[in-house]
């Protein structure tokens, strides 16, 4: 079906009576002046206050969405658009709806994102906590532009533009705060344009405390972005620990270490071979994962991981699994042959243990290799067939 308007500008809304009619005013009247056929939305998620009345009464079509979160409401808005561009912003007067002309304007020049930068643009004397300005959002943007290419530096902003198709095609589904992030993540994964423009923000005119939990609302966002990005969640990590603990184990097989005056033996040999144990069972948590999110529609499915899906084959996975097994169980019956040697006496762990623990983490490794490359045959057993 063809869509009618070209911009609706959206508010999601939960007891907003006190600044719902002065935004929806604010944004009808930005429309009138640029000249825009376009509509004010708002998504109300079960306002007991009135909202609705006073957003009809303003004249915006209220629709009511009954799945209750930040994100719910957004997404039952969306869907209700009529416009080609989405322009949304909070309804508490805190973003200036009158002054949207630079997110129309790259809309209109192709972007399928549009930002706003509230660094940028200017953040009035109260209108952003400390702990959010300071700490939350530079972190947690910081943190998105590190695990994925991201051109957006305020990942946080409530005053954002969009396609609507384009949008829809990413099937957003958090239901709370999260989904600011959710939306910059996806469309930044499936190669959506993006870009940022500077916005203002302003105290809001609410007069009571906002929906937002910050340690709460911020563990969602920081929990969304590591579920993600499989590579900085298990793969990098889990490579890390298994350079470390490879290297670990090269260096104690062959006797004590002594570095300034503190003994490395064989203990220090065992943790080691417990990172390679974890090491490789999170590059395969890595693997299987972004596997899932590509088939799930969460990331897209790249020519990397179709490349490392193509020579993860189950037959080399089971051949690298049971030539360590076969490995961990020579070096067991080595030890027990030694031991046998001895005259199954009592056993010298300094000595034992430098051919029992590369041992037993060959058979562990080999193990779960063995079933790793079984569980990802299984995920492609039917994307195959």
């Amino acid at each position: 079906m063809s869509v009618p308007l070209e911009l609706t500008i959206l508010m999601p809304c939960l007891n907003e009576a006190r600044t719902v009619g002065l935004c929806v005013a604010k944004a009808r009247g930005f429309l009138a002046r640029a000249g825009i056929d376009g509509e004010v939305l708002v998504a109300d998620n079960g306002s007991t206050d009135g909202s609705q009345q006073l957003a009809r009464d303003a004249g915006a079509r209220v629709v009511d969405v009954a799945a209750r979160g930040y994100g719910a409401a957004l997404m039952g808005g969306i869907v209700a658009a009529h416009g080609r561009f989405v322009i949304m912003g909070d309804a508490d007067d805190s973003y200036d709806f009158e002054r949207l002309d630079p997110f129309v304007a790259e809309l209109r020049a192709g972007a399928q994102l549009v930002m706003g930068n509230r660094f940028k643009g200017g953040i009035a004397p109260g209108a952003m906590p400390a702990l959010h300005r300071y700490l939350g959002n530079p972190v947690l943007s910081g943190l998105g532009r590190l695990f994925f290419p991201s051109p957006v530096a305020d990942f946080h902003c409530g005053l954002r533009g969009f396609d609507r198709n384009a949008l829809m095609a990413l099937e957003l589904s958090a239901p709370g705060m999260e989904f600011a992030s959710e939306m910059v993540v996806k469309a930044t994964a499936h190669g959506l344009r993006v870009t940022e423009v500077p916005t203002t923000l302003k105290p809001d005119g609410r007069g009571r405390p906002p929906h937002l939990r910050s340690w709460r609302d911020g563990w969602r966002h920081l929990r969304l972005l590591l579920v993600f990005s499989p590579r900085w969640l298990f793969l990098y990590p889990g490579l890390l620990l298994l350079a470390v603990g490879l290297l670990g184990m090269t260096w104690l097989l062959g006797g004590p270490r002594l570095v300034g005056g503190v003994a490395f033996s064989i203990h220090t040999l065992l943790f080691a071979g417990v990172s390679v144990v974890l090491g490789v069972q999170m590059c395969a948590f890595a693997l299987v994962a972004r596997l899932h999110a590509a088939h799930s529609g969460w990331l897209p499915m790249d020519e990397r991981l179709k490349t490392w899906v193509r020579r993860a084959t189950l037959e080399r996975g089971l051949a690298a699994g049971l030539l360590l097994t076969a490995a961990g169980l020579a070096g067991a019956a080595w030890a027990l042959w030694q031991w046998a040697q001895g005259g199954l006496g009592q056993l010298v762990p300094e000595q034992t243990m430098r051919a029992v623990i590369p041992s037993a983490i060959a058979l562990v490794v080999g193990v779960q290799l063995t079933f790793a490359s079984f569980l990802l045959e299984t995920l492609q057993w039917g994307r195959r067939r």
